[in-house]
């Protein structure tokens, strides 16, 4: 609690120097017999004293000025341990409580961001991704045990130059590494084929650049999503060919029946409908068939006019806008092929048939071929998961169709690309490389 303040200390002390000054002033006079030689009398009898209860006054002050000014330099060099002690109850006791408890939140901060800092590194030390963190000249920063393990036979390799340890890796991984991307690599390990995926980042730490390698090990997790799809194929063939055999298995009592009794005009009905399901199982195993079994892209040059002209044949559209002068460059029974599937799902998007519109527009490098319809549309999750195999919405669907032509788009060096329109409706482009 403050008692007086430091203005009120100085000017108290002002007030008795004058007033001593005065009194002696006036005595000198009197004694003197001239204004002039009792002021003079005054001035010399009061100086030495006022300097000396200035200095006796200021003396407390600057000793805590300059513990103040130590202390902020122990705080700059990170030495928070420093505080001071005082008894002074104004403004610069105000000040001396106020570092003292800067001091104390900051020994607090220190010690959380320490506990902090402990925590992360030992969840980054017990990763199962290996991290490198490599300076701009080189050197390795940091590795985790993850990254000993994986590239220097579990020995710490701080300090040295990373592209000597990569020398020593594996072939795949320094052709990986090489590359300075992201991608997938398989190594064999401890005479086991591993497979990784490796990402690489630039960022500033500190001022200068450095490089962060990622390597995590996939094996296991592909392992267990190779196991899911072969899962989900047997679930949909299983599926499919149960709906076809049952009922050709009905059918066929159905058919000795009749043929005992010498019903010979149904055994007609009963011959059709057992057709009609063998084609439909033909079909649904010749998709999956084209899906294993795509063939290595074969692009020529395509003209435009004939090459839509028999592809609405299978499924009616408006083309939007102009066709580009020159031909397409692409594997023509392919590209049909994809364009035939969206078609379809246009038709079925549940739009107005005559609202389905194909736009074709080359650009210097890419050729765009867009699809869209007037449908209801994709959701957020139906719009991820769209392109994966095995993945539909619709109650008969196989899904592979959408699979298939992101299969023919990335055999071409290209990609497919969905999006819901703005007024209703989906847009689904192909995205094909052309020759210069």
């Amino acid at each position: 609690m403050r008692l007086i303040s430091l203005e009120g200390k100085l000017a108290a002390a002002l007030a008795v120097v004058l007033v001593a000054s005065a009194a002696l002033a006036a005595w000198a006079t009197t004694a003197l017999g001239s204004p002039w030689l009792g002021a003079a009398a005054a001035v010399l009898a009061l100086a030495i004293p006022a300097l000396v209860f200035a200095r006796l006054l200021a003396r407390p002050v600057g000793a805590l000025i300059r513990a103040l000014s130590g202390s902020v330099v122990a705080f700059r060099d990170g030495d928070f341990s420093f505080s001071i002690g005082t008894r002074r109850r104004d403004e610069l006791g105000e000040l001396v409580a106020a570092h003292n408890e800067l001091g104390r939140v900051l020994r607090e901060q220190r010690q959380h961001l320490f506990q902090r800092e402990l925590l992360l590194d030992t969840v980054v030390q017990n990763t199962p991704t290996a991290l490198v963190l490599v300076e701009a000249r080189g050197h390795v920063v940091y590795a985790n045990l993850a990254a000993r393990q994986l590239l220097n036979g579990g020995r710490p390799f701080q300090g040295e130059r990373f592209d000597a340890i990569v020398a020593g890796a594996p072939a795949p991984l320094a052709r990986a590494i090489a590359e300075h991307g992201d991608g997938l690599f398989s190594a064999a390990i401890d005479d086991e084929e591993e497979t990784f995926h490796l990402s690489q980042r630039t960022f500033n730490l500190q001022g200068r650049a450095h490089r962060l390698f990622q390597i995590k090990r996939l094996t296991r997790e592909l392992a267990r999503q190779e196991v899911a799809t072969w899962k989900k194929v047997i679930r949909v063939i299983s599926h499919e060919l149960n709906n076809s055999l049952g009922p050709i298995r009905s059918l066929a009592h159905s058919g000795r029946e009749l043929a005992r009794l010498g019903d010979v005009k149904r055994l007609n009905v009963v011959f059709d409908t057992v057709e009609e399901r063998t084609r439909h199982l033909e079909g649904f195993i010749q998709g999956y068939a084209r899906f294993a079994k795509l063939p290595t892209p074969r692009p020529e040059s395509i003209a435009w006019a004939p090459f839509l002209d028999a592809l609405a044949r299978h499924y009616p559209f408006r083309v939007a806008g102009t066709l580009p002068g020159q031909p397409g460059w692409f594997d023509r029974a392919q590209v049909e092929q994809a364009l035939i599937n969206l078609l379809k799902n246009a038709h079925e998007s549940g739009g107005p048939a005559e609202a389905i519109e194909l736009a074709v527009a080359r650009g210097a490098r890419e050729l765009r071929i867009e699809v869209a319809d007037r449908g209801s549309g994709m959701s957020e999750t139906v719009l991820a998961n769209a392109l994966v195999p095995f993945y539909s919405t619709k109650r008969s669907g196989s899904g592979l169709g959408l699979a298939l032509v992101r299969e023919i788009a990335e055999a071409h060096g290209g990609r497919v690309h969905l999006a819901n329109r703005p007024e209703g409706g989906l847009a689904v482009s192909l995205v094909l490389p052309q020759q210069a």
